[in-house]
C-alpha cells in the first residue's frame, strides 16, 4: 500500500485497487473481456441467489436465518415501493428489488479484502442509472403519453415564471441519470481510497500506525453504514422517478 519513494518518503496509490484488469491472457480489454468487473459482479449475483433462492427454498414457517434475512430485505423494499410510489408502483416491485440487493451486495462485497469494489465504477452505476432513466421514461409516455410532459409544467408557479422552471426542470429531468450514477460511485470509491490511505499511514512508524489504525477501523465501520446507505438512496431515489412517470402531474 504504502511505496518508499526518494528522500525516504512515503507513496500512497489509493487508486490503484479501482484499476480494472484481465483475468485471463494479456492485451486491451474489450467489452467481452472477463475482468475483476466482471467476477465481482458474478460473485455478487451468485450470493443473491444463495440467499433470496435456495436460502428460501424450504419455506418454512418458522423461518431459518437465511430466510429472516431474505424476507426482512423483501418486505423492507415492498414497504418503501408502496409507500413512495402507491399501489400503481408495486407491479415495478421485482425490478427495484434487483437493483436494491445486486447494490446492496456489491458495496458489502467490496468490504472483503483483497475484492474489488464493482460500484465504486462510474460505468457500471452509469448502465444502472441510465437502466432507471429510460424504464420511467418509456413508462411515462406509455401510461400518460402526452400528458406525461405535465411533469416539466410547475402549474402551481405564476403564469410568467412556468415557461423558465419548465427549462429548469428539463435540465434537472435530464441531469437524473447523471446524479444517480455518480452519487453511488463517488460515495463508495472515496470511502475506499480513504480507507487505503489509512492502511497505508499504519505501515509509516509507532507513533502515527496506533492512530492510523483506529482510523481504519472507524472507516471501515462507517463504510459499513455507507454501503447499505447508498443501496437504500440509489433504490429510493428510483422510486421517486417512478411515482413521477405514474402521476406525473404537479
Amino acid at each position: 500500500m504504502a511505496e518508499p519513494v526518494d528522500g525516504g518518503g512515503l507513496s500512497f496509490k489509493p487508486l490503484d485497487q479501482f484499476e480494472v484488469k484481465r483475468l485471463f491472457g494479456e492485451g486491451p480489454i474489450e467489452w467481452y473481456t472477463i475482468t475483476n468487473v466482471t467476477l465481482w459482479m458474478a460473485i455478487a449475483v451468485v450470493c443473491i441467489v444463495l440467499l433470496l433462492v435456495i436460502g428460501t427454498s424450504k419455506r418454512a414457517v418458522v423461518p431459518n436465518r437465511t430466510q429472516s434475512i431474505a424476507e426482512t430485505l423483501y418486505g423492507f423494499i415492498y414497504t418503501m415501493v408502496e409507500d413512495v410510489t402507491g399501489k400503481d408502483g408495486i407491479k415495478y416491485f421485482p425490478y427495484i428489488f434487483t437493483l436494491f440487493v445486486f447494490i446492496l451486495f456489491s458495496n458489502y462485497l467490496a468490504l472483503l479484502p483483497t475484492s474489488f469494489s464493482t460500484t465504486s465504477h462510474i460505468a457500471v452505476t452509469a448502465v444502472l442509472a441510465l437502466g432507471v432513466f429510460i424504464t420511467v421514461t418509456v413508462l411515462g409516455f406509455v401510461k400518460n403519453g402526452v400528458s406525461f410532459l405535465s411533469l416539466f409544467w410547475v402549474s402551481s408557479a405564476p403564469l410568467a415564471l412556468r415557461p423558465i422552471l419548465a427549462v429548469i426542470e428539463v435540465i434537472s429531468y435530464f441531469v437524473r441519470p447523471v446524479s444517480h450514477s455518480i452519487r453511488l460511485a463517488g460515495n463508495v470509491m472515496a470511502g475506499h481510497a480513504v480507507l487505503k490511505v489509512f492502511a497505508g499511514f499504519a505501515q509509516v512508524g509507532l507513533i502515527i500506525a496506533p492512530v492510523a489504525i483506529l482510523g481504519v477501523v472507524a472507516i471501515y465501520a462507517l463504510e459499513v453504514l455507507v454501503s447499505a446507505i447508498q443501496a437504500y438512496v440509489f433504490t429510493i431515489l428510483t422510486c421517486v422517478y417512478l411515482k413521477d412517470a405514474l402521476h406525473p402531474s404537479h
